[in-house]
């Protein structure tokens, strides 16, 4: 049950960027500390950030729901991924250290690896 809690957790959080990023960008946008673009920057900003959020709540949701750790796997690639190259972008690039991010994606890319620990050891 732990392990199902673990994976389902990201995937709400995932899950309500995803439904912003469809309902109300300009939101989404400002939540992630970026400005909302327009024309082409726009359907690209939003679709590629809507997919970014739904596919990790998505792969959250079907570990849990099916106990295999290889979806908690994929989700935490995306996120865990995310994390490593935020950290990139400050040390090659320049960029704010986005500290407060970077916490958030390496705990939850941590819990769907746990999840994912647990589902292979219960099976």
């Amino acid at each position: 049950m732990l392990a199902r809690i673990l994976a389902a957790l990201p995937g709400l959080a995932m899950g309500f960027n995803a439904f912003m990023w469809v309902t109300n960008p300009a939101a989404a946008a400002e939540s992630l500390g970026m400005p909302l673009l327009e024309g082409i920057g726009l359907s690209t900003q939003a679709g590629d950030f809507a997919s970014f959020f739904f596919a990790s709540s998505v792969m959250a949701f079907l570990a849990a729901w099916k106990q295999n750790a290889t979806w908690a796997y994929g989700a935490a690639l995306i996120l865990g991924g995310a994390a490593v190259f935020r950290t990139l972008a400050w040390a090659v690039h320049g960029a704010e250290f986005a500290t407060v991010f970077i916490v958030v994606e390496a705990v939850f890319t941590l819990m769907l690896v746990a999840a994912a620990q647990m589902m292979k050891s219960d099976a």
